[in-house]
């Protein structure tokens, strides 16, 4: 399901080079055996030439998909292993939830373990996943599945393992890493003499997690090329990290008022627990989400406050899991195993509570599965959600014409099918240069904020060494002819400028809670 509607966006149009086209340059690099560079993300935001996407997120777990590009050089083999890594999350699903339910009877963990797997193949953080193309969140999934079912089963060897991995994924899961370190310290201390192994495992992860986070953010971004600070978005809390921790220290009902304005944030909790029907909260696991929430509700980035990106996708697993137990936990009540229960089963009243909390579990999965519907599954079907519209089928056109090996500075949602055959860069309002120049005047392409302002730009390239090569469907093909000046008129990017992360143009990012 999730490759189908990878292929889809594919297909349609839908995938640009924020940020397939990223991931498709830095591992093609990996699979040269080089760093994993990528000119759209450096030349855009104004990082030197020798910059890397470790300095960007460090995620050097990415470069065990190199070998792929040594089969099919395409950015589409990142589509097919990212729907095979949340594939491979199904089995480890599975067995989290025979062990929740194992006690009960075995057609009834049969039942358990399918609904279960059912719900995280089809959940609808997956499906906005795969919807937006490849992300790092494509390993992070299976390794927190893993990480969690061998806690369950007392691996707790492995369970340091895929710690280190989690860590290799992204640097601000070495957060989650730590608090998940001191649920597993906390639950072990129930085991007796042989929850010291658990115990031990819990308190090295809660201790090496953060530090690993620290090392990563203070010192290997940088050392990558990354600029200290660059997706710092918490300014209503302090410029930096040492003064957002002081006045969270003298001042902590702070972040109560950033946390829940706008509303939406609130929304964005509710949604999150609620269509789980609050399963989670009943999990100490649960407690494994609050990093990434948090970076969430208290950012003011507007797209953190969105369902429609990747980001809930890493706290699927999360989530999933501790509904699952506690769904577990229900079953065993609800079958007279807690021995409060027991003694309260002869009334109407409390076989109807019995029967509410039995169901409870199911019911989050089933609703899980229609949620999926409007989140992905309607659309797949239907061959409109497959078929380009005129002006993609323009970009396509033109992008033909481009020669092999010419470097090009284009729109967005064509960088992904000509990052395999030469240098390529997004178009901006910064000229760069290239052999060629590819636009749309369609609608709010990104990184523009109005069409206005796109038409502007290639009237500029108009007067200062291109031609018209090729123009249809509001889509435009530029040529350069002549050397390009460098004139005082001109607006340039170099090592003298300073990286910002790219703000979101007007009408682009919109999420279904906002109006």
């Amino acid at each position: 399901m999730s490759l189908a509607l990878g292929l889809q966006q594919w297909s349609a149009g839908s995938l640009g080079g924020f940020d397939l086209g990223i991931f498709d340059q830095a591992i093609r690099n990996y699979s040269g055996f080089r760093l994993p560079g990528s000119e759209l993300k450096s030349t855009h935001h104004g990082f030197p030439p020798d910059f890397s996407i470790l300095g960007d997120h460090f995620s050097p777990v990415l470069a065990l998909l190199a070998p792929l590009y040594w089969l099919w050089d395409d950015p589409r083999v990142l589509l097919i292993a990212e729907a095979a890594l949340f594939a491979a999350g199904v089995p480890v699903v599975r067995r989290i939830a025979g062990n929740c339910f194992r006690s009960a009877p075995s057609p009834v963990v049969a039942r358990a373990a399918d609904l279960a797997g059912a719900a995280y193949a089809l959940g609808w953080p997956l499906m906005t996943a795969s919807r937006r193309g490849f992300h790092e969140v494509a390993f992070a999934v299976p390794l927190l599945l893993l990480l969690l079912e061998r806690g369950m089963r007392r691996r707790y060897g492995a369970v340091l393992a895929y710690a280190g991995l989690l860590c290799c994924t992204k640097e601000d899961l070495g957060l989650v890493v730590g608090v998940y370190g001191a649920v597993l310290a906390y639950r072990s201390r129930r085991d007796g003499v042989k929850g010291r192994a658990g115990i031990a495992t819990g308190a090295a992860l809660f201790v090496l997690g953060p530090a690993a986070s620290l090392v990563t953010i203070k010192w290997l971004l940088p050392m990558m090329g990354g600029t200290p600070g660059f997706y710092w978005s918490y300014g209503q809390l302090g410029p930096d990290f040492g003064a957002a921790l002081l006045r969270v220290v003298t001042e902590p009902w702070i972040l109560f008022g950033v946390a829940t304005s706008p509303p939406v944030k609130i929304t964005l909790v509710m949604w999150l627990f609620g269509t789980l029907l609050f399963l989670p909260l009943g999990s100490a696991t649960a407690w494994c989400a609050l990093p990434l929430v948090a970076e969430r509700i208290l950012s003011e980035t507007s797209n953190h406050w969105t369902v429609l990106h990747h980001y809930d996708a890493f706290l699927w697993p999360i989530l999933l899991t501790a509904a699952v137990e506690v769904s577990g936990r229900l079953y065993r009540r609800s079958r007279g195993i807690s021995p409060g229960t027991r003694a309260m089963r002869g009334s109407r009243r409390n076989r109807s509570t019995t029967w509410a909390v039995r169901w409870w579990g199911p019911g989050a999965g089933f609703l899980t599965l229609v949620i999926a519907v409007p989140f992905g599954l309607f659309a797949l079907p239907d061959p409109a959600y497959w078929t380009p519209d005129p002006r993609t089928h323009a970009l396509r056109e033109a992008a033909r014409m481009i020669p092999d090996g010419a470097s090009a500075e284009v729109d967005n949602i064509i960088a992904p099918h000509l990052t395999a055959r030469g240098p390529v860069v997004l178009a901006d309002t910064v000229p760069r240069g290239a052999d060629y120049v590819l636009l749309q005047f369609g609608g709010v392409s990104f990184p523009f904020a109005s069409v206005a302002q796109e038409q502007a730009y290639s009237g500029f390239l108009l007067k200062h060494g291109y031609r018209r090569a090729w123009e249809r469907d509001k889509v435009l093909l530029l040529r350069r002819e002549a050397e390009f000046p460098i004139t005082p008129e001109v607006p340039t990017a170099g090592p003298e400028s300073t990286p910002a992360p790219q703000g979101t143009a007007p009408g682009t990012g919109m999420s279904i809670f906002r109006g």
